[in-house]
């Protein structure tokens, strides 16, 4: 699969990844943005295979039903109902504290279309779990990939969104208004 993955990201698509995943590390949360098409997600499956990453996800609820659900699974993904009110960070920094090795890969905007602040359950979920976190950017513009080195979160929030919104300037996802 990695071969495969790498031929058609690569060769086929033309796509670079700068920077490269942590190796060392068992557990982190990946951050991945801009999230502005539907196009991202089999770039990030791409991406996961290409670089042997063992990353998992977690999706609406809806995407996991038959008939096409079992794909989602497959893919290392995990269903989650947005419409109730539980503690959705709770449950996956116990999923992290429970796992030996973890990776979890959400969008910061939890949409494809424009917002104007990140949701914030990434940031929880990180800090619950002790876990630093490694940002990666699409570009469609340059068709790169970049990873960033892990941040450990400070005790500032503020100060952490500031550093996180930074690297993400200047890429230019799939839908450039949408980001």
């Amino acid at each position: 699969m990695k071969i495969f993955a790498r031929f058609i990201l690569y060769t086929i698509l033309g796509w670079k990844v700068i920077g490269s995943f942590p190796r060392s590390l068992k557990k982190y949360v990946i951050i991945a943005a801009p999230h502005t098409h539907w196009q991202d997600f089999p770039l990030g499956v791409f991406i996961k295979y290409a670089e042997g990453l063992s990353a998992n996800y977690i999706g609406k609820a809806s995407l996991f039903e038959p008939p096409f659900g079992f794909i989602f699974r497959w893919l290392g993904g995990t269903p989650i109902e947005r419409s109730t009110s539980s503690n959705k960070v709770e449950a996956i920094v116990n999923i992290f504290n429970s796992q030996e090795n973890f990776i979890l890969v959400l969008s910061p905007e939890g949409t494809r279309k424009k917002t104007e602040i990140w949701k914030t359950g990434f940031y929880y979920i990180a800090k619950g779990a002790n876990v630093p976190i490694v940002m990666i950017s699409f570009d469609f513009k340059n068709k790169e990939v970049k990873v960033a080195e892990p941040y450990y979160l400070t005790d500032n929030m503020e100060n952490d969104f500031n550093f996180f919104h930074k690297f993400y300037e200047g890429v230019q996802g799939k839908i450039p208004e949408n980001f």
